[in-house]
C-alpha cells in the first residue's frame, strides 16, 4: 500500500511508522521542509505527483492548556489550513481513502460523559482549546461532506482521547499532561526537592492512551476501511483523576515527595471520557496499561536527555 502520511515526525506519526504492520508498505512522510502543508498549491501538486492509495492525516499544531490559551489564532488557522489543504488535495487527485485524526476536544464542554460520536456540534466548546477544536471539527465535517457528494471517496475520522508516549513533547510550554508531569517530577527528584505543584485541585478526570495503541488502531483501520464509521472514538473507556496520573508518574520516577495544589490555575473540563461502544463493536481495544505506558515514555525521556 502506498500511504501519504502527514505529521510523520510527530508522536502519532512516528508510532505509526514504528508499528510492526508498517513493514512492506510504501510510506511517504515528507518533512515540513520537503512539503509545507500550509501551502495549498504545493500540497496539491505533491499528491497529484505521488498518487497515494490512502492518505493518513496526522499532522497538526498541538499542545496543552498553556499553549492553546497563549496562541489560539495559530491553533485555529494552522490546523484548519493543513487539514483543508490535505483533504482537498486528496479529493482532487481522486485518492479513494483518507484517514483523518480528530481530537476529543471536538466535544462540547457540557456533553454527557462518556462522549458519544453523535454529540459533536451539539453544544459550546471548552474555551481553553476552542480554536484547536473548531479546526478539528471543520476538517472532520469536510471529510463527511466529501463522502456525501462522492460516495466512492471514503474519508473517515478517528477521534482519539488524550495521548502520551514515545516521541512526545516534554517541554512544559508545549506538552500535554503526562509528559509535562514526567518532566516536572523528574526535575524535582533530580534537584532534591520534596514538593511538586499541580494546577488546580487535581480532581478533574482525564483519559490518556498510549500512542502505540492509537497506531495499532490506525493500522487496523487501514485494513478494515470498509467497516469504518464516519467518526470513531479511540480510547480506553475509563479515566483517572489528574492526581492519579501524578501518583502513577511518581511511582515510575521514584519521587517520594508531596504535591501542592495551585488553585488559581485553570483545569479545563471536569471530565473528558470518550464512549468506546462503537469502537468495541468494531472489534478493537487498547492493550497497554498505564504503568507500562508511563515506564516506556519515561525511558524515552531519559534517552533524549542523555543523547
Amino acid at each position: 500500500m502506498r500511504i501519504f502520511l502527514t505529521g510523520g515526525r510527530g508522536m502519532v506519526g512516528r508510532n505509526f511508522t514504528e508499528h510492526a504492520a508498517a513493514v512492506g508498505h510504501d510510506i511517504l512522510a515528507p518533512t515540513s521542509a520537503e512539503l509545507d502543508l500550509l501551502d495549498a498549491r504545493a500540497v496539491n501538486d505533491w499528491v497529484q505527483q505521488q498518487q497515494p492509495d490512502v492518505v493518513v492525516h496526522a499532522a497538526g499544531r498541538v499542545g496543552g492548556i498553556q499553549a492553546n490559551m497563549r496562541d489560539p489564532v495559530a491553533f485555529l488557522t494552522e490546523n484548519l489550513d493543513m487539514g483543508r489543504n490535505v483533504v482537498l488535495a486528496a479529493r482532487r487527485a481522486g485518492v479513494p481513502r483518507l484517514l483523518n485524526l480528530g481530537s476529543s476536544c471536538m466535544y462540547p464542554r457540557n456533553a454527557p460523559n462518556p462522549l458519544a460520536e453523535q454529540t459533536v456540534l451539539t453544544g459550546e466548546l471548552e474555551p481553553t482549546n476552542e480554536g484547536y477544536a473548531l479546526a478539528k471539527i471543520m476538517i472532520a465535517r469536510l471529510c463527511d461532506y466529501i463522502g456525501r457528494e462522492n460516495p466512492s471517496l471514503q474519508y473517515r475520522t478517528l477521534i482519539p482521547c488524550n495521548l502520551y508516549g514515545r516521541h512526545d513533547k516534554f517541554d512544559p510550554k508545549h506538552s500535554h499532561l503526562v509528559p509535562a508531569v514526567i518532566h516536572k517530577i523528574h526535575e524535582a527528584k533530580s534537584a532534591g526537592r520534596d514538593e511538586v505543584d499541580i494546577w488546580g485541585s487535581g480532581k478533574v478526570r482525564r483519559e490518556f492512551m498510549y500512542a502505540g495503541d492509537l497506531a495499532d488502531c490506525m493500522w487496523r483501520a487501514l485494513d478494515h476501511f470498509d467497516t469504518l464509521p464516519l467518526y470513531l472514538n479511540v480510547g480506553l473507556g475509563s479515566d483517572l483523576s489528574i492526581l492519579d496520573y501524578y501518583h502513577a508518574v511518581a511511582r515510575i520516577v521514584g519521587f517520594e515527595g508531596k504535591f501542592v495544589h495551585d488553585l488559581t490555575k485553570p483545569e479545563g473540563m471536569a471530565q473528558k471520557l470518550v464512549d468506546t461502544t462503537r469502537l468495541q463493536t468494531w472489534g478493537w481495544r487498547a492493550t497497554t496499561s498505564l504503568e507500562s505506558g508511563i515506564a516506556q515514555t519515561y525511558q524515552f525521556y531519559l534517552e533524549g536527555r542523555q543523547a
